[in-house]
């Protein structure tokens, strides 16, 4: 009953984190501080760091279901608590280089131009699905309720994976067009 209430007491959180997070970073995306009058640079160095950030957690992710398909309970949780840890490294660089460079557009044409706003707008929708998700899962385990973390883990690890990987692919094909 005691893991039940741990998942219960989470909920609220969980629900707000997700609700907050794509609203507070879609706000934030419409703020440059120069705006507000604060004297900082751009931070132009960023986007090659977090798109790096954005592979080892696709990197560890994977590794994390090889740890806990061989047994490793112990590896398993460190390598999922430092995918989590690494996505939300990954969302404060995000969100300091979109505060404080403009943003850059794909210079791409044609078919190309396609393939990246599908990805790009795949990436997005999803990374923002992906919050609960990876709470929830998260919160299963903590509460030793593993039967329905592994439920809920096959749905998110593939989708936490796409935009990983898709995370590095959007920096990728929009790279040459940075200024």
């Amino acid at each position: 009953m005691e893991n039940n209430s741990l998942e219960k007491k989470f909920s609220k959180v969980i629900v707000g984190v997700s609700i907050l997070i794509p609203v507070v970073v879609a706000l934030l995306f419409t703020v440059k501080l120069k705006d507000l009058g604060y004297n900082v640079e751009p931070l132009p160095f960023l986007p090659p760091i977090y798109a790096t950030i954005n592979g080892i957690t696709a990197l560890v992710l994977v590794a994390g279901v090889f740890a806990i398909k061989n047994g490793n309970r112990i590896l398993h949780k460190r390598l999922m608590t430092s995918a989590i840890a690494l996505s939300v490294a990954f969302l404060v660089m995000y969100v300091a280089y979109h505060m404080t460079t403009d943003s850059t557009k794909f210079g791409g044409e044609g078919s190309i131009k396609m393939v990246y706003f599908f990805i790009l707008i795949s990436h997005i929708i999803l990374s923002i699905a992906v919050i609960p998700l990876v709470l929830i899962t998260y919160v299963r385990a903590l509460a030793e309720r593993f039967d329905r973390h592994k439920k809920i883990a096959k749905i998110t690890f593939p989708i936490w994976l796409y935009v990983a990987v898709t995370g590095v692919v959007v920096y990728l094909m929009i790279s040459p067009y940075y200024v």
